[in-house]
Order: structure tokens, then sequence, then C-alpha cells
């Protein structure tokens, strides 16, 4: 449920809309197929490894080990900052949406009030954040379940008045519209809309049986995730044309152009407008519950590396690294106040940095489960005494590395060679920089080389 909540929010509640309207039907279905594939082949590595060495630093932990002491370093980093930026974002995002409800309320009051739940259920105790975390995402699997089966009635005519047929998969450019770089175009989109299924890798280390309960969520994972991105694609590329005007408008700030929305609306549910909003105002809770949780983690496992002061070490009586959980909160409302100052130009780039930075994550999962493997060879070790093996090796993680790159490379093909704005060209980019610059900085203050696959640390944890 942590990895379905993680991956089901906004992305596909809203932007979905846009990636219809961008690349038609049938360039949404390829491209939220592909980006699924991809998924799923991480999740695969993500879980030869999350089950042999479960632990809270999951990331920096595999990268240190197999890769290099500042391989791991900077996507430990890279990972904390990308959840704390994703947390200001998030508060950002529920203040959008109480404005439906309550226009004239000031929405940095929203803000403080949310944050101080995600603070509360993270700070009481692990079993606090992953029960939040489990209703969190019922909420949103009700409500693409729902979805799905309304939608169909719908297709076969039995709500909303006739059957649409395939009409809205022939009409004019459909159902591949833009061709190549229509569907190029959404891999981004789509890309972004799956982040967070690597989290539960980062509950990994505090799950009861890792070695029995990671294996089976990541099993069902893929399938439940693509059931639902692929299945709603499907309804809403029968049920809405991709020239309607409203999925132009893939705006949080006003739901009533959401995907979700207009199906609903058109099945006769009274309110549909409201109902999505509750949904999405989960949604935005859920990511930011997840990213609270997920980028203390990294902290706390930083400071036992020695890579952050080593007062973030500290827990609490039930085991929470309080010290960590503070900086991460500070970090994410200074980073929402600096949306409130100016133009809000600082907190654009802090997103976009953000929004890279998940991809070079999982770049680091692909590339660190290379070397897992080469490592667990090079030390004897027996493939079939693994927990959990990925399927796919070595095609999985090279497949999963490349197709990260296309997409971090693509992102920015519209700027570059669309409407040539360079100011969104850099940012676009400024994660990579960003990343680059504290894997170097580590490398050249401890002159740490890369690991040797016989020399790897394979020391596991006492269960």
């Amino acid at each position: 449920m942590i990895a379905i909540g993680g991956a089901i929010g906004t992305g596909l509640f809203v932007a979905s809309g846009e990636t219809i309207s961008t690349a038609g039907p049938g360039g949404a279905l390829v491209a939220y197929a592909a980006i699924g594939l991809m998924v799923y082949l991480l999740m695969q590595s993500l879980g030869e490894m999350a089950t042999f060495l479960p632990v809270a630093g999951s990331f920096e932990e595999y990268g240190r080990r197999f890769v290099s002491p500042s391989f791991g370093f900077a996507i430990g980093w890279n990972y904390w900052y990308n959840w704390a930026i994703t947390v200001a974002a998030e508060l950002a995002a529920a203040a959008l949406v109480m404005k439906f409800w309550f226009p004239d309320t000031p929405g940095w009051m929203w803000s403080a009030i949310f944050l101080t739940i995600l603070v509360t259920l993270n700070a009481l105790s692990a079993r606090a954040y992953g029960e939040g975390e489990f209703w969190f995402a019922l909420v949103k699997v009700v409500t693409v379940v729902v979805f799905l089966v309304l939608g169909v009635l719908m297709i076969v005519g039995v709500m909303g008045g006739s059957s649409p047929g395939f009409e809205n998969w022939t009409e004019g450019e459909a159902p591949f519209v833009g061709g190549g770089l229509g569907i190029l175009a959404v891999f981004m989109v789509a890309g972004f809309s799956f982040q967070g299924t690597e989290l539960v890798a980062v509950a990994a280390g505090e799950a009861e049986h890792p070695e029995k309960n990671v294996p089976r969520a990541i099993r069902t994972i893929f399938w439940r995730i693509l059931l639902f991105y692929i299945g709603a694609i499907i309804v809403i590329g029968f049920l809405v044309p991709y020239t309607d005007p409203n999925l132009l408008k893939s705006d949080i700030s006003d739901i009533s152009v959401s995907p979700f929305t207009l199906v609903f609306d058109r099945a006769g549910v009274a309110a549909a407008a409201a109902v999505m909003n509750a949904v999405i105002l989960t949604s935005v809770l859920s990511a930011g519950n997840s990213g609270l949780y997920a980028s203390t983690r990294m902290l706390y496992a930083l400071a036992w590396q020695g890579s952050a002061p080593k007062f973030f070490r500290s827990t609490n009586s039930h085991g929470v690294p309080i010290p960590a959980l503070i900086a991460t909160t500070a970090a994410g409302a200074m980073c929402f106040i600096s949306s409130l100052i100016g133009d809000g130009q600082a907190y654009i780039w802090l997103v976009n940095a953000s929004g890279l930075a998940g991809f070079i994550t999982w770049m680091g999962v692909a590339w660190s489960h290379w070397k897992f493997r080469k490592a667990i060879y090079a030390q004897g070790f027996e493939v079939s005494d693994l927990p959990y093996r990925a399927k796919f090796y070595p095609a999985g993680p090279i497949i999963a590395l490349v197709m990260c790159a296309v997409v971090i490379l693509g992102q920015g093909y519209e700027a570059m060679f669309g409407d040539h704005d360079f100011t969104a060209l850099i940012s676009s980019y400024i994660g990579l920089p960003l990343f680059l610059l504290l894997w170097g900085i580590h490398k050249w203050k401890t002159g740490s080389v890369g690991v040797r696959p016989e020399e790897a640390n394979l020391t596991r944890p006492r269960q």
C-alpha cells in the first residue's frame, strides 16, 4: 500500500489528461506501458537488494557498498533533498486544493496545519506512519477502482447515455497524436507519475519479516499499478476525446478539469468536482507523508555512515530519528516559504531539481544492482540463495538504466528544439549538476575509488 500510495497521485488524477491531449489515447497508452515496464524492472532490482540488505538508507547503502563511497554519498543526499523539496511542493499543492472550499482563507495556514499533521504522524512511530499511509492510499485505490468500474459501464452504454464506441480513438490524429515525439513528451510526465514506487525499499529497513513481506509487495505492486494506470488511460481514451479543451488545463488549482472529474460528472456522480478534490487532497497528503518519512530515514542513514552530523543518529523510544525529522521538516518549510517570496522563481528551480533527482535515484538503483550481482558472483555466493531474485538480470537493470537516461535527456526537448526557452532548459536539468557536484566534492575530499566486486561488503544485518 505504501508503494501504491507513492505511485498513485496527481500524476494519475490530473496529469493523465495532459498526456492524452499531447500524445492521444494510443500515445499515452504506449508511454505509460513503457514506463510501467521500466518501473517493473527497477522494482525487481530493488527487491533483490532490499531483501538481502533491508536497511533504512537503502539507496545510499547500496551505492556505497557496490559502486563507490562517493556515489553512495551523492545518491543519499540526492534522495534526501528530492523528498524534502517534495514535502514543500505538496504543502503548496494542499493550499491550492483547499481554495476549492475556502477561497478566502490564507493558503499558508492550511500548509501549516497539514505540516503539523504529517510531522505528528512521523514522530509517533514507523507504525503510525504506515497506518496513516495505508488509509491515504486506500482512498486513492477505492477511487480508481470505482472510476474503472463506472468507466467500463459507460463504455458499454449501461450508464451515461449511449456507448461512444471507438469514436475517440479515431478522431483527428488519434490514436497517436504527434507521432514519436508526442510519445517522448509523455514519457516525462509518465515517469514522474510513477515516482514513489521505490519507497517500499526505504520501508524495508523497518518492516516485519522483510525477506517474506518485501518480495510479496514487489510481486504485486507492478500489476496493481499497471492495472490502475493502463486501465485509467484506456477508460479516459474511450470517454474523453483528446481534443477536449479541458484536458489542456491539467492544473491542480482547477480540479474541475481533471479527467476523473469529467468522467464522474458524465456518469452522474453528484458533486464530482468536490469528490475528486477530496481525493486529490489525500493524494497530496500521502505524498507529503511518504516524503517526510523517506527523507528522514535517509538523513538518519547518512549520519550513521559519517556523511551527515552525528546528532542525526539519535532516535526516540519508538525508534524514530527525531533530529533528522526536525531538520527535514525545517528544510521543507523553508522551501515552501521560498514559494511565497517574490515571484516564486527560487521555488520553481527547487521543484525542478527535485523532479530530476527521482530519475537519478532510479539510475542509481539499476547501476547498484548490476554491481551487486557482480559482487555475488565474485565472492562465490549462489544466486539461488538470494531471498528474492530479479528475473531478468542482466537485461533488466541495463534496460532500466537506458530508459531512465532517455527520460532525463528527453525532458528538455521542447525547450531546446521547440520554444527555445533556455531558462526553462537550464532549470529542467539543474538537478544533474547538483548530483555530479556532490559526487565530485566527496571524491575530491576523500579520494575514494570504485568498489571492486570481490571486495564489496556483502555483510547482512542481523534479523
